[in-house]
């Protein structure tokens, strides 16, 4: 992990636990409910990023709620579904580890406490996102409720890529612009070939440095690639960015790992 970035665990969870969190999600899309007014596409492409998310007070206000974000090309200009509306879904987010049961008993399980663990997605880091001071206090926890492969979109990693500081941030904007989140300052461009794919089974977890880069590309196959990610942050002597476009709320501040 200190070396690359990442370090990947697989058989992390049983595939009981893996059915437990596919049946939840199932249950949740079987009642989603959203006004056509709020249903926007999920992108990491920055200009995409401004345009939906960045203009959208339904993403901005999701740190402490259960909502839905759309694949690119599922809604009409009247935000209809063109598809079936549960196989329209990229992401589900912000808040299921404090309002659903079976997500937040995965997420404070004592697999995740234990000690020493220290559509594509276009290569970022997490920390350009979840910005703290000092950096390097953020991991990611990436769980495969499916087999992860090259076909249908594996992370791939640059191996040493987050000893290099990070170049960009999406923080909120001013009161007053046109999107409610900017970035500041520009994303390098990335050497394809130093990416390598990290397959990984069903119930693996990969954990991931806030600052290394990675990726996942298009799931070009038939199977689905579901995947449950949640972030934790180390709260001794780190600042959580007042500009991060993610903030606690009072109704839900950031819970303590280990409760």
């Amino acid at each position: 992990f200190h070396e690359d970035g990442f370090l990947v665990l697989e058989h992390f969870f049983s595939p009981e636990e893996c059915d437990s969190m596919r049946s939840s999600i199932q249950r949740i899309l079987d009642g989603m409910e959203v006004p056509p007014h709020c249903r926007t596409e999920f992108s990491t492409k920055e200009e995409e990023q401004l345009q939906a998310q960045g203009s959208s007070d339904y993403f901005l206000t999701s740190g402490d709620k259960v909502r839905f974000f759309f694949e690119k090309g599922v809604l009409d200009e009247k935000g209809n579904f063109l598809i079936a509306k549960e196989k329209s879904v990229s992401k589900i987010g912000h808040a299921l580890h404090a309002h659903d049961p079976v997500f937040k008993q995965i997420t404070h399980s004592s697999k995740v406490q234990q000690p020493g663990i220290g559509g594509e997605v276009t290569p970022h880091q997490d920390a350009t996102f979840l910005h703290t001071e000092p950096l390097g206090k953020v991991l990611g926890f990436w769980i495969a409720l499916e087999d992860a492969t090259q076909e249908n979109g594996c992370l791939w990693f640059i191996p040493g890529s987050h000893t290099s500081g990070i170049t960009r941030r999406m923080v909120r904007a001013a009161q007053g612009a046109s999107t409610c989140v900017e970035f500041v300052g520009s994303e390098p461009a990335y050497d394809d070939s130093k990416f390598i794919p990290v397959p990984i089974s069903k119930g693996g977890l990969i954990v991931i440095h806030g600052e290394v880069v990675h990726k996942s590309e298009m799931n070009s196959s038939e199977f689905s690639r579901h995947v449950y990610t949640f972030h934790v942050m180390e709260a001794k002597g780190t600042n959580w960015s007042k500009e991060n476009w993610l903030q606690p709320t009072p109704e839900l501040p950031f819970p303590p790992l280990y409760t």
